[in-house]
């Protein structure tokens, strides 16, 4: 299971967040667990050296707001239904900041995360996609503040 690194998003983004995965789960749709959050990169190893790196890349830049537009689907995982941002010049460059700092620092980058095939978003459900998305549309858009960069294992 590989390393990544997550976008963790403000209270009220994430109560929202949840709010639409309840609504989900009460219709035996399948939900991720644990708090919903914006991958930014990810790889099979993501060392201490990396972290800071990355780290210093992004104390250089304000660390944005995510606008959470677009119900959809991601390739390649065709069982997830998510919550797609508007991407704009500000998000991306703190995409690419924390990229510099991982660049040829980690082992196994994940290539759905690099710069220039990254498609923003937070997942809704894991399974039946086009049920979720009957149940969800038309969404009300949430705005989330990018609250802290984090690592998880």
């Amino acid at each position: 299971m590989p390393q990544t690194v997550r976008f963790r998003l403000d209270d009220a983004a994430c109560a929202e967040l949840t709010a639409l995965r309840t609504r989900l789960a009460a219709h035996g749709i399948a939900v991720p667990s644990g708090p919903p959050s914006v991958t930014v990169a990810a790889a099979g190893s993501i060392p201490a050296a990396a972290r800071d790196a990355m780290q210093a890349e992004l104390r250089l830049l304000a660390l944005p707001s995510i606008w959470l537009a677009t119900l959809g689907t991601v390739a390649g995982r065709p069982d997830e239904l998510v919550l797609a941002a508007v991407v704009d010049a500000e998000l991306l460059a703190v995409h690419a900041a924390a990229h510099d700092g991982l660049a040829g620092r980690v082992r196994g980058p994940v290539a759905a995360y690099l710069p220039g095939t990254w498609l923003p978003h937070c997942v809704l459900a894991t399974d039946r996609p086009a049920e979720a998305f009957a149940l969800l549309h038309p969404v009300t858009p949430v705005r989330a503040r990018v609250a802290e960069v984090a690592v998880d294992a």
